[in-house]
């Protein structure tokens, strides 16, 4: 892997990307960390991305031709970008020797997350994909404590959100990629990452369709321990909430509640800069999020064409 220009300056990190999760937690994340240079912000929107460079005082890119500008001074780049526009930047900026710190889905298909790690593994370059709850505080250590353990039996998932409810006011809606793919994409991979370190890989995967676009799973893992996991953004908002629950020799735990998604992303941040100092590879890679793809895929597909109203 590379390693930033000098053993003890600040990483370089560029953000591509403007959207909400820019505003309220990627670019307050990074241009806080001791560790880190914002580098610079590149966004689709010309005024978007003039203005959040110049509320964190740093350059703006606005075309083509800046994201090369950005690529060329920074060492890493954070990505807040929707998934199919993520992919094919994240292997143009692995290419540019720039290590990688992706958001989730890395790709909606199988092809563009599998370039992006062939990209990666090409460069040598260090990557972590931002599943929060392999990140947060509380959340990341009930994962560790649990996985440590054998003899889970079962285990319970459920994640629906009512970003589409005529009374909801919420500004990740107005995402076209999350109203197209769903709680399957959009939720999907948080879930995924915390019953696979837990109950192992995943061996068969059983998709159903619900009410308002609404995902069920039901997997099987190598552990020999299965899980049903509910997936949804269009729920009514008395119905919303996240649990995960696993049953098994021990008896019953629950995931804990967590916050303050600016920390878990500045969490995100020290993995990067932690592997790239070691070159070894962080569990939440490039690669697990090549397989996460291959997994919401396989269910996608399962799910077959989207019945006539």
């Amino acid at each position: 892997m590379t390693t930033p220009a000098a053993p003890n300056a600040r990483m370089r990190i560029g953000l591509l990307g403007t959207g909400p999760w820019a505003r309220n937690t990627q670019a307050p994340a990074l241009a806080a960390h001791p560790g880190v240079q914002l580098s610079g912000v590149w966004g689709r929107r010309p005024e978007a991305a003039e203005a959040l460079a110049a509320a964190h005082g740093v350059a703006a890119y606005t075309d083509e031709a800046g994201i090369d500008e950005l690529l060329a001074t920074s060492d890493a780049v954070a990505f807040a970008l929707p998934p199919d526009i993520q992919a094919p930047l994240a292997a143009r900026a692995a290419a540019a020797g720039c290590h990688l710190l992706m958001d989730k889905p890395i790709a909606t298909t199988v092809a563009g997350a599998r370039e992006i790690a062939e990209a990666a593994e090409r460069a040598g370059v260090a990557s972590v994909v931002f599943c929060t709850l392999r990140f947060a505080t509380e959340t990341a250590q009930w994962i560790t404590e649990q996985a440590a353990l054998d003899g889970w039996f079962t285990a319970r998932a459920q994640w629906l959100g009512a970003l589409y409810a005529p009374e909801a006011n919420n500004e990740y809606a107005a995402s076209p990629w999350r109203r197209e793919k769903g709680g399957l994409w959009d939720v999907g991979p948080h879930v995924l990452s915390v019953l696979i370190p837990v109950l192992g890989e995943v061996t068969e995967v059983t998709a159903a369709r619900g009410p308002a676009g609404t995902t069920h799973l039901v997997l099987r893992h190598t552990s020999g321990a299965s899980s049903t996991v509910t997936l949804g953004l269009g729920a009514p908002v008395a119905a919303v909430g996240m649990e995960i629950e696993l049953r098994g020799e021990r008896g019953v735990v629950t995931l804990p509640n967590w916050g303050d998604a600016v920390g878990s992303f500045r969490a995100a941040v020290d993995a990067l800069i932690d592997s790239v100092r070691t070159g070894v590879a962080h569990p939440c890679d490039v690669r697990f999020g090549l397989r996460l793809t291959e997994l919401l895929a396989r269910a996608e597909a399962g799910l077959g064409p989207v019945p006539a109203a």
